[in-house]
């Protein structure tokens, strides 16, 4: 009976050892440490409905004015876009167009969305929403560049694109705002990202290890990162990373405006800061269209006419409104 004490008392002071030294050494590290550029966030989808009052959307005069339900054009986009898709439809499309599956949006899924089969505005987000598109389920897809592997597959099925300029975005890194570093070079962060770099001391931070953090392959930042570096990004595996800094890409507009986090900040790059005025002007380095793209084979007028708008003034200050910049002129 005693023996049996004795090893019952072994097994939870060696349990608590071992859950003490875990905390100590990684649970209470990465507390105070700068890895908060490592959180993942979703948007709320339900801040961007259409035709309703308390939405985040630009409004404008439009001048188009789609009617009736038949041949509206179904919208799709990354989410990086959504303000954007979202307040068109808002602008140009009649009310009761966005159906929700159970008659009322719900946020109980994945992506945040229930958006119906027969709504005009659907949330599938890069991957999922691009191939939509491409099979003719969605008419008009908003997103960065498609990656070769995306125009690789429509080919494959014969399917061909169009893919038409509509706007402009900053492609930014950012960091946990207790990270000294505010601005890095494009060779530094292109070093960092080929374990050339490892450590913060290298780039005038401190002490501590770089986490370089990396997105789903397919995603419009993801594609952006690789066309960046030139070639996809294989990082050498170290578990001490994990106790660094972490850094991180994604689109201005995204980080600042839709998940908004005083927890992070965006670096400047060979010193200019990816503010809007940057943008427009050029001196951001790394500014990037973003696109509409659809089949060449969709005979749907509508499409043309939505296309031809989001050029025209009026669509344009209906992105510069948005958040994002308009095309130059």
């Amino acid at each position: 009976m005693r023996g049996r004490i004795i090893a019952i008392l072994s097994v939870v002071l060696v349990t608590v050892a071992v859950n003490g030294f875990i905390f100590m050494t990684v649970t209470r590290r990465l507390g105070n440490n700068f890895s908060g550029a490592s959180q993942r966030k979703m948007i709320d989808v339900s801040q961007y409905l259409p035709f309703e009052e308390e939405s985040d959307l630009a409004k404008v005069d439009s001048s188009l004015k789609f009617s009736g339900k038949d041949d509206l054009p179904v919208l799709d986009g990354a989410a990086a876009l959504v303000p954007v898709y979202a307040s068109v439809i808002d602008n140009c499309y009649p009310e009761g167009s966005v159906t929700y599956e159970g008659g009322s949006f719900s946020d109980d899924n994945f992506y945040g969305e229930n958006f119906a089969g027969d709504s005009v505005m659907q949330y599938q987000n890069t991957i999922r929403g691009f191939d939509a598109m491409v099979d003719g389920s969605v008419d008009l897809f908003f997103t960065a560049h498609p990656s070769g592997e995306q125009l690789e597959s429509a080919a494959e099925k014969g399917v061909e694109l169009e893919i038409v300029p509509v706007g402009l975005e900053a492609f930014v890194f950012f960091v946990n705002t207790s990270n000294p570093v505010d601005s890095l070079t494009a060779d530094q962060i292109r070093a960092i990202y080929s374990g050339e770099i490892t450590n913060w001391e290298e780039v005038g931070g401190p002490s501590k290890l770089i986490n370089p953090l990396v997105r789903i392959k397919g995603s419009g930042s993801q594609t952006m990162m690789e066309k960046f570096m030139g070639k996809d990004i294989v990082l050498t595996h170290d578990p001490l990373k994990i106790l660094g800094g972490a850094i991180g890409y994604s689109f201005r507009y995204y980080l600042s405006g839709m998940v908004s986090d005083d927890g992070v900040k965006m670096l400047a790059v060979d010193g200019v800061y990816p503010d809007a005025e940057n943008i427009r002007n050029g001196a951001y380095p790394l500014t990037a269209n973003f696109y509409v793209v659809y089949r060449k084979d969709n005979d749907n007028e509508k499409v043309k006419e939505l296309v031809e708008w989001l050029l025209s003034e009026e669509g344009q200050k209906l992105i510069e409104d948005c958040g994002y910049v308009a095309l130059p002129k």
